[in-house]
């Protein structure tokens, strides 16, 4: 259940792709099944085994899968021919993982937008970029999601959303440790601020510092809001997206969030990873968006308040480089009808071939 949430950000756009035709999720672990199955608008198929997905294929025509992560166990599904498989990730960002070799394993990915293209044209060889890839934009923008809170309207809201410390050197971009304590001590002091803290939902489990680092977070903003002007949210909630709505800027890591906070032309800092083994790519992104580095980041209210009062701050022509048209439901229209194309083309190279 730790990587549900790659999931449940894709529920909507799923929920309207079944309006078109059936889908259903494959979960491969028991307790994950029973917690989806109460939760997803979609049927819940669990298959233990590689046997049980066989099962479902012999006796369910199935011209398309979709992979949320590149979980090793996915990866069994591979072998079988006759379904188009489509990566459609849970995020878009600039970690290595974004061009990883494993992308050659799919037939299709689904990008945002061409700065995804280019990334993959850098980084990946032997591999037809043109061919193998469609731009969707990001569904998720066109999403409305309940809000849990209402914050205090006379404070400017900070997101805080970190991501999580990474299983490696090359992918160790949280910055929990490095700037999060320090920052959230600095906008509490201050209270001038309504804060969000997310968390990524893997926090902590390869680090049991970054962990107590995040309990003293936790420990530090409910103590606080009990006295505060504004409204300091440790946030667990399942539904990603209603944060970008209420929040006037966002500090975030190299993540898929800084991406999606990116679509919304709002404010924004980066923080700078304190480990040098973090991979790190001189991205259009990256080097537009202004950083923030670990040793100021107990400045942080006088950093967010300069950043809010700058108004020369669009990001119009990055935001088309990154996801394309933004405008209203332009997104889930590109994923909906690249899913359609890919799930037709499929469907009649089976009938051709006697798989239907």
């Amino acid at each position: 259940m730790v990587n549900a949430y790659q999931a449940r950000q894709w529920y909507e756009p799923l929920r309207q792709l079944a309006q078109k035709m059936p889908l259903v999720i494959i979960v491969r672990n028991p307790k994950t099944a029973i917690a989806l199955g109460k939760e997803s608008p979609l049927p819940v198929f669990y298959a233990k085994t590689i046997g049980d997905i066989e099962n479902l294929l012999a006796s369910q025509q199935i011209d398309a899968v979709f992979y949320v992560n590149q979980n090793i166990r996915n990866f069994q599904m591979m072998r079988f021919n006759s379904p188009a498989h489509v990566f459609i990730c849970h995020g878009e960002s600039e970690k290595a993982y974004m061009w990883s070799n494993q992308m050659k394993a799919y037939d299709y990915v689904f990008s945002a937008g061409v700065a995804a293209q280019e990334r993959l044209a850098k980084n990946l060889t032997r591999y037809n970029v043109a061919e193998r890839t469609r731009l969707v934009g990001r569904p998720q923008i066109d999403v409305d999601y309940p809000a849990p809170i209402s914050v205090n309207p006379e404070l400017p809201t900070v997101l805080y959303a970190p991501t999580w410390e990474g299983d490696r050197p090359s992918m160790r971009y949280g910055s929990v440790q490095s700037h999060g304590v320090a920052l959230i001590e600095s906008l509490i002091k201050d209270g001038g601020f309504n804060i969000i803290f997310r968390p990524h939902p893997r926090s902590g489990i390869n680090d049991s510092g970054y962990g107590a680092a995040l309990d003293k977070i936790q420990a530090r903003l409910t103590e606080a809001n009990a006295d505060s002007a504004g409204t300091l949210f440790y946030d667990e909630s399942p539904q990603w997206g209603w944060q970008w709505a209420m929040s006037d800027i966002c500090v975030t890591d190299i993540s898929a969030v800084a991406y999606d906070f990116l679509a919304t032309g709002k404010p924004l800092l980066i923080t700078k990873p304190l480990s040098a083994e973090a991979s790190v790519d001189d991205s259009p992104a990256l080097l537009r968006v202004p950083s923030l580095i670990s040793n100021n980041a107990a400045n942080g209210p006088t950093v967010i308040r300069e950043r809010l009062a700058q108004t020369d701050d669009s990001y119009a022509d990055l935001v088309e480089h990154y996801f394309g048209d933004t405008s209203k439901n332009a997104s889930m229209n590109r994923f909906l009808n690249a899913s359609v194309e890919i799930i037709d083309e499929s469907h009649s190279l089976n009938e051709k071939s006697g798989r239907a």
